[in-house]
């Protein structure tokens, strides 16, 4: 992804097919940025805000055409609201960038006030690198069976408000959240376990810090991975975990930290015998966008050189019924000896978590947080907008909860109060992987899988409500992954 940067404030000397240009809610005063692009056009924005016709509302893009005035041919109001958060900066910048694509626009450029906040106007380009991006792969006449990256525009950062060393790294960002939404988003038929393995081979190639290992059915079967093994056994497709390792030199590391990231990747959730209905099931195939962005932020987490070392660990498999499917009533024994009775054959992602963080501990991570889109409670307690909070550690809760509002990837703490212990109980195994109860369900997920951390701190994130949003997948969790890899880096 091309993100440049430019010490221009004139916006006669930006040259773009188009020129950003963010606006508050209510525009106020018309100074800096927004004044230099009024006297460019002749009072033209003035008049459109006195008009009415643009208000700063989150989300709103108003399109000028400059007619000659402006090397730029058309300049874009995008509104940010008011007191806007990062995800707000961000969201202004994806629906900049979709006007761009839409108006056949190849070079973005982005003036923001000369006051403006580097960590905002880094979330409004990072929007803009990704905004624009879709799926074409699987539409004819494009050629080849891969994510179209026509769609990726070059983006230019002017008025000197960012570092060029930030700009590159939110290109690799950028890069990064749509390879995570290319792998979710692709149709499960081309995307099984094992493609996904070998698409995370393919992040590992070429990084020297990034070495990979995939696990198949013969090591899992060693490992004793018996809850990962137990949703496997009702598909075709042969699962696979998939282990990354970020390894920065010895002299470059700052800590002696190591961050266990964990990301569900079930590629194709049917729901087993416990069967979803139809309608919507398609959507089944982003089951795996946790995995799939921790697989990305492993390769941004080696492109920024974070210095910290960083394991992930990325179960993956189907959910499917079949003759050879688990039923409901079976009990099955976890890679750390615990035994589980199945209630709900669509409770799986907690299962294949249970084997990953187990892993994961014991490959050495000191800390551990996983990513999935594990409840649809989640999604019915909180939504589209943050991403359920949970932990063991209450200071790398906080952290985790710090890093998601500083890269618009919020996350909202959740309890793991003891009091919902009982929930997790059976009748006749050491634990259920459904709560019999119609209740807290998000809760339960968590404080199953607190059983297999190995005492490790850890947090888990409910991806469920932000990482697919109707029929795409955002991307969630790249930024926060790396920003936590970030202050891991420094912790002491």
């Amino acid at each position: 992804m091309n993100v440049t940067t430019s010490r221009a404030t004139d916006p006669s000397r930006i040259r773009a097919d188009v020129l950003v240009v963010p606006v508050a809610s209510p525009p106020g005063d018309m100074q800096g940025a927004l004044a230099a692009v009024d006297a460019s056009l002749g009072g033209l924005v003035s008049a459109v805000i006195a008009d009415g016709e643009v208000t700063g509302a989150a989300g709103q893009v108003r399109v000028l055409h400059t007619r000659g005035d402006l090397p730029a041919a058309r300049v874009l109001l995008a509104g940010v609201g008011d007191d806007p958060d990062r995800g707000a900066w961000a969201a202004a910048g994806r629906a900049a960038a979709r006007a761009a694509r839409d108006a056949g626009a190849r070079r973005i450029a982005l003036l923001p006030a000369a006051d403006a906040n580097a960590g905002d106007v880094r979330a409004m380009a990072e929007g803009l690198a990704t905004g624009a991006w879709r799926l074409e792969a699987f539409r004819s006449g494009t050629g080849s069976r891969r994510a179209s990256r026509a769609a990726d525009p070059a983006v230019t950062v002017a008025g000197g408000a960012l570092p060029s060393r930030a700009a590159t790294a939110v290109g690799a960002t950028a890069e990064a959240i749509n390879l995570a939404r290319e792998l979710a988003e692709t149709p499960s038929n081309h995307m099984t376990p094992t493609i996904l393995a070998k698409r995370a081979q393919k992040v590992a190639r070429g990084r020297r810090s990034l070495s990979i290992d995939v696990l198949g059915p013969r090591e899992l079967t060693t490992l004793k991975a018996g809850a990962l093994l137990a949703v496997a056994q009702g598909s075709a497709e042969q699962p696979r975990m998939i282990v990354m390792r970020h390894r920065p030199p010895k002299s470059a590391r700052r800590t002696r930290e190591v961050l266990g990231l964990v990301g569900k990747a079930v590629t194709f959730d049917t729901g087993g015998i416990s069967i979803k209905p139809s309608a919507g099931m398609e959507e089944m195939k982003m089951d795996m966008a946790g995995g799939a962005a921790v697989i990305a932020a492993m390769g941004l987490i080696a492109d920024l050189e974070i210095p910290t070392e960083v394991i992930a660990v990325v179960p993956s498999t189907e959910n499917m019924p079949s003759g050879t499917a688990m039923k409901p009533g079976d009990v099955f024994t976890a890679m750390n000896g615990r035994t589980i009775e199945v209630t709900n054959t669509d409770a799986e992602g907690r299962l294949i978590l249970a084997d990953a963080l187990t892993y994961c501990a014991r490959q050495g991570a000191t800390r551990m947080m996983d990513m999935a889109t594990l409840t649809g409670a989640i999604v019915v307690a909180i939504g589209e907008v943050y991403a359920g909070l949970f932990g063991s550690d209450p200071a790398f809760t906080e952290m985790v909860r710090e890093a998601g509002d500083e890269t618009g990837d919020l996350c909202w703490p959740m309890p793991l109060h003891p009091g919902y212990d009982p929930l997790v109980k059976s009748a006749v195994a050491d634990l259920s992987n459904s709560a019999k109860k119609r209740q807290a369900g998000a809760v339960y997920a968590a404080r199953f899988l607190r059983e297999f951390t190995e005492g490790t701190p850890w947090c888990h994130v409910d991806v469920a409500g932000t990482a697919m949003q109707g029929d795409h997948a955002s991307g969630f969790g790249v930024r926060l992954a790396a920003d936590v890899a970030q202050r891991v880096a420094h912790l002491g």
